[in-house]
């Protein structure tokens, strides 16, 4: 960084941070939020999809769910290793909240964070059964991947670098459950269910992505942390998901 540019000018115009010890205080708190939000939408997640393995209709398709829940954990972890260097107690962290708890089916929670954790909304809701994990899935992957195309650009680099390594994972947790979804749909039960499933889940995966106008994302754009409003986001992912449903015969 120059001397003389103002730090907020030098993450604007692209510029790097690469330690705990070169970062500002105002930017620290921003970061860590960022890195909490997603650490806990993981563990919230994957803890959540783990109650849903044992209604997998076969062998393949538990092996598939068993996968996501354990490299969502993962993901977790390696980002909870960089938030260790900010003085985080990673070990405590993992554990501090119950990360299997939900709210009622018929909660209406918006976009606003419940609890204790920073878990994405969408995650404070219950799974119910293998059809509607699997169109939760279908859903939620797809806005991960959308999401984290827009969080490979943060300025902080080991982040930045830990979540290029994650995003083409999270991009084959959300093949998986498109090719499930395919078979669930190939008879009238399971459309009729998977129908009823996104009925429930598009509006609160859409919310997932925030209000649109956010103050706050003028604040993580001067720091680097965030590039592309939450609208732009939100209207990637429906063009994405919209294709998947019609091709599928479920929008």
């Amino acid at each position: 960084m120059s001397e003389t540019m103002p730090i907020e000018q030098y993450l604007q115009e692209g510029g790097m941070l690469s330690s705990p010890d070169n970062v500002p205080p105002r930017y620290r708190g921003e970061l860590l939020r960022l890195m909490a939000s997603f650490v806990d939408s993981e563990l919230a997640g994957s803890a959540g999809f783990a109650d849903i393995i044992n209604d997998a209709p076969g062998i393949q398709e538990r092996i598939s769910a068993a996968r996501i829940v354990l490299e969502k954990t993962d993901h977790a972890g390696q980002v909870l290793k960089i938030m260790e260097t900010f003085g985080v107690d990673g070990e405590r962290y993992a554990v501090h909240h119950p990360w299997a708890a939900r709210l009622a089916r018929d909660a209406d929670i918006g976009a606003v964070r419940q609890g204790g954790d920073m878990r994405l909304s969408v995650f404070h809701y219950p799974l119910e059964g293998w059809v509607d994990a699997v169109v939760m899935n279908v859903l939620m992957g797809a806005a991960s991947v959308v999401q984290l195309k827009e969080l490979v650009r943060v300025s902080y680099q080991p982040l930045a670098e830990t979540f290029r390594a994650i995003l083409p994972r999270e991009r084959r947790h959300a093949e998986l459950g498109t090719a499930g979804l395919g078979r669930i749909v190939a008879d009238d039960e399971g459309r009729a269910k998977a129908r009823a499933s996104v009925a429930y889940w598009y509006p609160r995966v859409a919310a997932s992505f925030g209000h649109a106008g956010s103050a706050r994302f003028e604040t993580l754009s001067r720091f680097g942390l965030r590039h592309q409003p939450n609208e732009t986001l939100l209207a990637e992912w429906r063009a994405d998901v919209d294709a998947q449903l019609s091709a599928l015969g479920l929008n």
